[in-house]
């Protein structure tokens, strides 16, 4: 666990330095840091021939990002650049995917020297970078979680965990969060309780999703509630060492479980220790504890998405869950877990694996060498380069002057976040918590695009800005990114 004294020195400091950087000359006298790294000549398909092919040959439900989108020819460490060779800080990281930076030269050599000797052989045969990771992963894990799944994906981590519980439980029914984000299969769409995700065919069976347990939007909540350097502007009767809030919410779940499910039991409780596509959605001090208590006395099991809260991002721990104190039965990642190369894990306990050993299972490629010699170069990294402390220190630094920020701006209702998992929800009005205007939430987004940073957007609403970079992320990043965001909003709200 991370000192929050140290995190705190050095966030002083940090400030002491930029004290006497005016905002307004700050962006004007500096490009996009970054200017070691130089892009390649581009030398592919036109910008107008990629936009007809995306328009005509690709899936049409596939979501592009801003009025002139941007052709991404080349990646370094926490930086993006287009066709153009202009460069860009990459502060979504391919929805939370990159994690130890673009092309990182030692994941590079890993997966180059792994494809050298041995691309893919089946799983049948042994092979030793399977063994080897699987024994380097489960070593982050806690107590008996120690036999991994692997997968090639999220959602497929997530399909399987799902069909893992009901099978160890002999139970169907299964519960999720209302706003979270599981995947978008049509066996997941059940747990994912996001109306813009669900398509209108019959599915999720025997799912049933719970009220979200959110202090900023929920019915309550208030400024003592979230894990966080940042806490909401309601009111509540709350204290610091008491969250009322959070056995409100409780009850609701245990309302849910009272009477939707079978005999009072449950086969399973799915939860992302932060809701990530959601809008960085964080859940009342407690609350996952509280859960997964009245989960297990039902018989139910309990698993942790931590697809995009894993692998340190979070800062104070390794896991997302560890910052809940809480230990699931169950644990599935992707995303961070490959930098970018299409991997998954499902991780359990030796006693809910035996019931897959009822029947056949096989993935055909999850666990190949290639993504085997990726992974643990990931995990080297990461411990090498101090990647989790350096999420908690800049991450708290980047969250506390957001929180500046909002005193600047009535369209910022709130900030939050942990470590280098930050949204920023807009608003049209604080009091009512009015969502942004789509119009103007998209002008401010396009100004970032158009001064040099990449910004995701989450939550319901649209109106969330999801900061999720690359952990190599630098503090001259972060100063730009944050003089890019205030003057992106000046320009757009006067």
């Amino acid at each position: 666990m991370i000192s929050r004294r140290i995190i705190i020195q050095n966030i002083s400091k940090w400030q002491n330095k930029n004290k006497h950087c005016s905002s307004a000359s700050y962006s004007s006298k500096r490009e996009v840091p970054g200017k070691d790294y130089v892009a390649d000549d581009y030398k592919g398909m036109s910008y107008e021939d990629t936009i007809k092919v995306r328009k005509t040959k690709l899936n049409p439900a596939l979501l592009t990002y801003y009025k002139q989108p941007v052709m991404v020819h080349q990646g370094k460490m926490q930086y993006l650049f287009d066709t153009n060779g202009r460069r860009y800080i990459d502060l979504f990281a391919g929805i939370v995917t990159v994690s130890v930076g673009h092309c990182h030269p030692k994941v590079t050599a890993a997966a180059t020297e792994q494809m050298k000797k041995l691309w893919h052989t089946t799983n049948i045969y042994l092979h030793p970078s399977i063994h080897e990771y699987a024994s380097k992963l489960t070593d982050t894990l806690p107590g008996d979680l120690k036999v991994v799944y692997f997968t090639n994906s999220g959602s497929e981590s997530n399909d399987l965990a799902l069909h893992m519980a009901r099978l160890y439980t002999g139970v169907f029914d299964t519960l999720s969060l209302r706003n979270a984000y599981h995947g978008a299969s049509p066996y997941l769409m059940g747990l994912t309780a996001l109306s813009t995700w669900r398509f209108n065919t019959p599915t999720g069976f025997g799912i049933h999703q719970v009220m979200n347990p959110d202090p900023y939007r929920g019915p309550w909540g208030g400024k003592y509630c979230r894990d966080s350097i940042c806490q909401t502007d309601r009111d509540c009767d709350c204290k610091p060492d008491e969250c009322i809030s959070c056995d409100l919410y409780v009850d609701q779940l245990e309302d849910g479980l009272r009477f939707s499910m079978p005999k009072g039991r449950v086969g399973g409780f799915f939860a992302e220790s932060i809701q990530g596509v959601g809008g960085t959605v964080q859940y009342p001090k407690g609350y996952l504890k509280k859960a997964y208590d009245a989960v297990h006395a039902k018989g139910g099991v309990c698993i942790s998405d931590e697809v995009q809260t894993g692998f340190g991002r979070l800062g104070s721990h390794f896991w997302g869950f560890e910052t809940h104190g809480v230990h699931p039965d169950i644990v599935t990642m992707a995303k961070g877990m490959g930098n970018g190369f299409p991997m998954g894990a499902v991780v359990t306990t030796p006693k809910i694996a035996e019931v897959m050993g009822t029947a056949l299972h096989f993935n055909t490629f999850g666990g190949n060498p290639v993504a085997c010699a990726v992974g643990m170069a990931v995990l080297e990294i990461i411990k090498e380069d101090n990647l989790q402390e350096h999420c908690a220190e800049l991450g708290s630094y980047m969250l506390t002057e957001l929180e500046n920020m909002k005193s600047e701006f009535k369209c910022i209702g709130d900030v939050r976040g942990k470590g280098l998992m930050i949204g920023v929800e807009m608003v049209e009005d604080r009091s009512s918590r009015k969502p942004l205007p789509a119009d103007k939430m998209a002008d401010i987004w396009e100004e970032t695009k158009d001064q040099g940073i990449l910004l995701g957007k989450g939550g319901f609403y649209g109106n969330t800005f999801r900061i999720k970079p690359p952990m190599c992320l630098k503090k001259d990043d972060v100063d730009f990114s944050l003089e890019v965001l205030r003057s992106s909003i000046k320009k757009v709200m006067g």
